[in-house]
């Protein structure tokens, strides 16, 4: 069956049955939906390498307060036991490098939480996307 031809429509619309539109519209929505889960995957892979950059942050900051904590804390310990009991002088170095790695550990968290897993722009064409198929005229 074919659509009536109005008498300004061209020959190869006029021409076209509803299977071939019905056919249309279904590889029209097969390529619609492909391409929204490709915008997931690439909005799911900016908030990974998001949440990448923030995981190294805290390993390297780790590595590096370990490392300081080892080498610097010898060598404090052994200069104010020249002033203070050896005791006392570990005592203060532990506090002062535990505070450093609180403060680190506070910045890479509070890094971490701006990681957003979500694909906010997919979610919003997927919601615009069933809007049109619910009301296509409107």
């Amino acid at each position: 069956m074919t659509i009536p031809r109005p008498h300004d429509a061209p020959d190869h619309v006029a021409d076209t049955s509803i299977g071939d539109l019905i056919g249309n519209i279904s590889n029209d929505l097969s390529q619609l939906f492909r391409q929204e889960v490709d915008l997931a995957k690439v909005e799911m892979k900016q908030e990974a390498a998001k949440a990448g950059k923030a995981a190294g942050m805290l390993g390297v900051a780790g590595f590096a307060g370990y490392l300081a904590v080892v080498l610097l804390s010898f060598a404090v310990v052994f200069g104010l036991a020249n002033v203070m009991d050896a005791g006392w002088a570990a005592l203060i170095v532990a506090v002062v490098w535990a505070a450093i790695g609180a403060v680190l550990f506070v910045n890479g968290r509070n890094k971490l939480k701006t990681v957003d897993p979500v694909p906010h722009r997919t979610v919003d064409t997927l919601k615009e996307d069933a809007q049109w198929l619910k009301n296509p005229t409107g």
